[in-house]
């Protein structure tokens, strides 16, 4: 029994040793462990960092746009609005708001309507003759949208409608009238936080045709809630160019763009007389400053939408529900623009 207990206390002494070795293991491994801890980042800090990274990519392309703004815009052209001459009232129709516009492409007599700021259905006519009858003949065509939109800020452009997408703040549909199917979109940055135009609260992004091509107008609450405009890809809808501007969105009622200059009309939320009292030339050769307020006919409403069409150089506006056209003035500018 001695020799027995001998040799089980000998045991007994080794598997202590043993352990008293593991524990050591156990405590420099968990102060290992609670090293790199210290040294790596927890998740959240790598979700911010990575959400960080995202945005200064962001801010550093939306950068690189605005620089590229400088270079100069294919098909230039050196036109200014000197007046606005005359309105005559065509018709009315639908809502009290809505927009309607005519396809600016060569060749194209077509007009579409688009009442209300929330529908799916567009009105094609085969000319401005044949909306201003009474009875249409022959009869207009109804072409049901796959998506309602929202707003009024549409355009018809190359047979093709881009128009804002209901329950979206910013994304742009493009859509084939030729066969009723929407061939592309974007998710426009930065655009649809606040309404573009102040006593329009219900349109986020107002689209435009000039003698340049395709643009978007929004309001950006990050500066001032001013407007900012850009250029688009007719095509891809790739972002091809911005500015900002030093329009304010308070108290603007609409805006139009001739030969690449933003043209924002004012007026109050009772409705009155509208005037262009703000204009940024993306020229940089026409200036607010040295411009005189332009009047609009008088005609103490509210304008819903105005659309410029560079063909027949007219504005198709939606005036309480009238479907109006103003003719428009035009003369020269001094614009120096490098070859």
């Amino acid at each position: 029994m001695r020799g027995h207990l001998s040799t089980f206390n000998a045991m007994r002494s080794e598997v202590s040793r043993q352990l008293e070795s593991i524990s050591e293991r156990v405590v420099r491994v968990e102060r290992e462990l609670e090293y790199l801890e210290n040294k790596m980042p927890a998740q959240y800090d790598i979700e911010m960092e990575e959400a960080l990274l995202e945005q200064q990519i962001k801010a550093a392309e939306l950068d690189q746009l605005k620089r590229r703004a400088k270079i100069k815009v294919e098909n230039d052209c050196k036109v200014a609005l000197s007046q606005i001459k005359s309105l005559k009232i065509v018709k009315k129709i639908g809502d009290n708001a809505g927009s309607w516009f005519k396809d600016p492409s060569d060749g194209s007599a077509k007009v579409y309507v688009l009442s209300g700021i929330r529908n799916d259905t567009l009105l094609e006519f085969v000319s401005l003759q044949s909306f201003s009858e009474r009875i249409t003949v022959p009869p207009v065509k109804v072409v049901q949208l796959p998506f309602s939109w929202q707003g009024t800020g549409h355009v018809v452009y190359n047979g093709f409608l881009y128009y804002h997408k209901a329950d979206t703040p910013n994304q742009i549909l493009k859509f084939d009238l030729s066969n009723g199917t929407v061939v592309d979109s974007i998710l426009l940055p930065g655009a649809g936080l606040i309404p573009v135009y102040s006593l329009n609260t219900n349109t986020y992004l107002d689209m435009a045709v000039d003698e340049l091509g395709l643009w978007v107008i929004y309001a950006d609450p990050q500066y001032g809630g001013n407007l900012v405009l850009t250029k688009l890809d007719k095509g891809s809808l790739a972002v091809d160019y911005i500015w900002d501007t030093q329009c304010k969105s308070h108290d603007a009622e609409g805006a139009f763009i001739i030969c690449g200059t933003l043209y924002v009309v004012y007026n109050t939320r009772y409705g009155g007389r509208s005037t262009v009292q703000c204009l940024y030339d993306i020229h940089d050769t026409i200036h607010s400053a040295e411009s005189p307020v332009v009047f609009f006919p008088k005609r103490y409403t509210s304008h819903s939408s105005i659309h410029y069409d560079p063909e027949d150089k007219q504005l198709y506006a939606w005036d309480d529900g009238y479907q109006t056209i103003y003719k428009v003035e035009t003369n020269f500018s001094d614009r120096v623009t490098d070859e």
